[in-house]
């Protein structure tokens, strides 16, 4: 059975949706993926476009609230906003849990090009997260 990871923000909207995405990519053959939100709201146009520029669709992606997720068997919690660390749930399952502080990139529902940078900043650290995540001993032993 794959293990499963999540990525938790307030919105739901951009930095879980990119986390889910980049590690969908990156270790989706190990694990199955999900991202929630404690206040969900949609999935961001410029999220959709900085990934694309990887080669990664994430078009189909929905934000969800966290309270789906709580009785699925998620062994691997990350929060990636401080809010959604104080506000985060218990998982029953969750033996790893892992909080990321990631900016929040949002600023106004655009994906013009000019607006894109505080995006792609994000999915960078993201993705370095990720890398970094993925060697860790108590992921490999998964």
């Amino acid at each position: 059975m794959k293990n499963k990871i999540i990525f938790i923000c307030t919105g739901n909207s951009c930095r879980s949706q990119i986390a889910e995405g980049l590690f969908r990519n990156e270790a989706g053959e190990k694990f199955k993926v999900y991202s929630a939100g404690s206040h969900p709201s949609r999935l961001h146009p410029a999220a959709i476009k900085v990934m694309a520029e990887w080669g990664i669709d994430i078009q189909k992606q929905k934000s969800e609230k966290i309270d789906k997720y709580l009785n699925k068997g998620i062994n691997v919690v990350i929060t990636v906003c401080d809010n959604a660390k104080s506000t985060c749930p218990n998982f029953p399952d969750g033996n790893i849990i892992i909080h990321w502080s990631i900016k929040d990139p949002f600023h106004g529902w655009n994906d013009n090009e000019e607006d894109l940078e505080p995006y792609r900043m994000a999915r960078n650290e993201i993705k370095d997260k990720i890398k970094d995540l993925l060697q860790r001993d108590e992921m490999k032993n998964l």
